[in-house]
């Protein structure tokens, strides 16, 4: 069978679900409302981000939150607010998006860039132990491609430790660890509401917490060095303006109401590609071990033969079924190291950049239907790999 790339018929012609998806009934109502009353900002007295605010951190299990203009101000906030900066070092996964280091250097402070677990690629607690200096103040877990991170075993390091812990959960939106919603389990958490995310405004971002006294200083921090209920030009703190806009808030907010559903679609996706996967040499990376809701932003594949990857991703687009190459290890960037972050040896996350492929959340809202697609072209491109390996 000839490859879509050589010429061949291709295994899927049809679309793949639009993402984002349309504005739906409830969201179109409420972004009328928004623009109809002229209150877009968040200081001008409308109340869709308090209410998004409120409803997001309920969610998460904690009493309080803070909407933000994207994730990575999110995590700096967080870290600021927990009085992370110069001096410090904070330990982040080798794979993971860069934002997760960037926005340590933001706050002030040392990324600490440590190995991810070789079986599920979350951060490693072996790997956060061997890292722990006199300078460690927090650690940074990523819920990485929407299931949790150890955090029972992170938690305790940092308790024994005296650390804080800020969650990466910005592609987590809905996960559980333990039956524990994610985001509530640290000090603090992050979402992402980026237009690749389960939920978005295009871009986006909240902490939550359950501390009101770290609230209070994130939310500063959020508000260009206010304090709530204080003077509008008082600003006995330094802070910037990193709010989210009622226009966002109100694409978001009825968006919870369908969040479930949409991840029930996606884990029905990857129980379906599971099945069909079988007896190809391509595994899924499992979930973390206390995973108990995987919100499915990625299904990650593992290659366990050895062929041309970028070969593969080109026929595999070819075929009609995109894949993503992924993450590079954050240690191997220069942009990083020069300024000051430090990289221990990471071999698991730089052999989840040679095999590892992602099937972005796109696919996976098309439902259990397409997962035949994914495993038949698999299957054809693989057959070919003494091709493209020539190639």
């Amino acid at each position: 069978m000839t490859l879509a790339i050589h010429g061949g018929a291709p295994v899927r012609t049809a679309p793949w679900p639009a993402w984002p998806p349309p504005l739906d009934d409830a969201q179109r109502a409420l972004v009328t409302e928004v623009l109809d009353s002229g209150l877009w900002g968040a200081t001008q007295g409308g109340s869709v981000v308090a209410r998004l605010t409120e409803a997001f951190a309920r969610e998460a299990g904690v009493a309080y939150g803070v909407a933000v203009g994207n994730a990575t101000l999110g995590l700096f906030a967080a870290l600021r607010g927990l009085g992370i900066g110069r001096g410090d070092e904070v330990i982040v996964p080798a794979y993971t998006f860069v934002a997760s280091a960037t926005a340590v250097l933001l706050a002030g402070a040392t990324p600490v860039v440590v190995d991810v677990d070789p079986a599920d690629l979350h951060l490693s607690p072996a790997a956060v132990r061997a890292s722990l200096t006199a300078a460690t103040a927090a650690v940074l877990p990523v819920h990485l491609a929407g299931s949790p991170a150890a955090m029972d075993e992170i938690g305790d390091l940092a308790s024994r430790h005296g650390l804080a812990v800020v969650e990466d959960a910005a592609q987590a939106h809905g996960a559980r660890y333990r039956e524990r919603p994610v985001g509530g389990l640290g000090d603090a958490g992050v979402f992402s509401f980026q237009s690749s995310k389960a939920m978005t405004a295009g871009e986006g971002g909240l902490v939550v917490c359950r501390d009101e006294a770290v609230h209070g200083r994130v939310w500063s921090v959020c508000n260009v060095g206010r304090r709530q209920g204080g003077q509008w030009y008082g600003h006995p703190d330094v802070g910037w303006n990193l709010r989210l806009t009622e226009i966002q808030a109100a694409i978001l907010l009825p968006w919870l109401d369908r969040l479930d559903a949409e991840i029930d679609q996606r884990n029905a996706f990857c129980a379906a590609a599971r099945r069909e996967l079988a007896g190809l040499p391509v595994s899924v990376v499992p979930a973390p071990p206390g995973t108990t809701r995987d919100s499915r932003h990625l299904l990650m594949l593992r290659l366990e033969t050895d062929v041309d990857r970028d070969f593969l991703l080109r026929a595999m687009a070819a075929e009609g079924v995109p894949l993503d190459a992924g993450y590079p290890p954050l240690g191997g960037m220069d942009a990083l190291l020069k300024e000051g972050t430090r990289a221990e040896p990471c071999p698991a996350a730089e052999e989840a950049a040679r095999s590892v492929v992602w099937v972005r959340q796109q696919l996976l809202m098309a439902g259990p239907p397409a997962a035949p697609h994914l495993a038949e072209a698999l299957a054809k491109v693989l057959e070919h790999r003494e091709s493209s390996n020539a190639s």
